[in-house]
């Protein structure tokens, strides 16, 4: 690897150790190859996503700062980044990681679309349709991951989008008092007005048996997806299967707080914790198949 290289990946890896995010990048489960191409994957994807957040600017502005990253990475691949311009080394240790790991680039586009949406839409109406943002947002995560394990099966992509998908949900249902300081909501609006729940009440702090059923109902649907998606778990080898593991384990435990708690986000956010480390760790080396 020549020292541009080396410096590009280090760049990456330092990124991605800075945030936290549900994303295998500097797990010591990760086998110690396959961390220098995911951390190039998620420092484009971090960027990225920064892109988006509302800030102080227009929606305007922040969807032309992504159109420009989904161009300059196709520049990338086309010749290599011949400059020393802000993220270079993003693109140098990305181009090298799509062609190492054969990533297929159209996913990296998907992650930008959805951004994208990120910057204009602030609620769903039905549940296939946040199904459909999580497919460009949450998915391609996954088979990135997959491709540079070296695995390219239909079966294992499908159960990888199940749990990519759940792992986002839980992480949605975790977080609606801090999306609606943003004046979003992930809960399909065909949903809560079926049950009839009131956006009011969760800005006033107040958890409703109404929305307590209607969390009921998202939640069981998230636990089938990571039903759903344990072939995936239990398709890989080696140490990317304890990640695997691990991070299934990790989304439901999430699941279980939510539960635990009558499903009262509101009151305090139901997250892991150190605390749930060792016990997260240990069913990770008594799993057994479930095939």
């Amino acid at each position: 690897m020549t020292a541009e290289l080396t410096e590009a990946y280090a760049y990456c890896e330092r990124l991605a150790r800075s945030h936290y995010e549900n994303f295998p990048v500097a797990s010591r489960l990760l086998p110690s190859a396959m961390r220098p191409h995911i951390a190039a994957i998620y420092a484009f994807a971090r960027i990225a996503d920064d892109m988006a957040d509302e800030g102080d600017r227009t929606s305007a502005d922040r969807l032309a700062d992504l159109d420009a990253w989904g161009r300059r990475l196709d520049r990338s691949l086309q010749s290599p980044e011949t400059d020393r311009s802000e993220y270079w080394q993003v693109f140098t240790a990305l181009r090298q990681s799509i062609e190492t790991c054969r990533l297929p680039v159209p996913l990296l586009h998907d992650l930008l679309s959805a951004f994208a949406q990120d910057a204009t839409v602030t609620e769903y109406e039905t549940w296939e349709d946040l199904l459909d943002y999580c497919r460009r947002s949450a998915n391609p995560v996954g088979r990135l991951v997959l491709r540079v394990a070296g695995y390219d099966r239909r079966e294992l992509d499908d159960a990888s989008d199940a749990v990519c998908t759940a792992l986002q949900l839980a992480n949605f249902w975790q977080d609606v008092p801090i999306d609606r300081a943003k004046g979003r909501l992930y809960v399909p609006t065909s949903i809560w007005r079926l049950r009839g729940a009131r956006v009011l009440d969760l800005d006033a702090g107040r958890m409703t048996d109404e929305w307590r059923g209607t969390f009921a109902d998202v939640v069981a649907r998230t636990r089938r997806l990571f039903a759903k998606g344990i072939p995936v778990v239990d398709g890989v080898r080696g140490r990317l299967r304890f990640e695997l593991r691990a991070t299934w384990l990790g989304g439901t435990t999430i699941l279980d707080k939510l539960e635990a708690a009558n499903y009262d986000m509101l009151s305090s956010r139901p997250a892991l914790s150190g605390a749930d480390v060792p016990a997260i760790l240990w069913r990770t080396a008594l799993w057994r198949p479930r095939g």
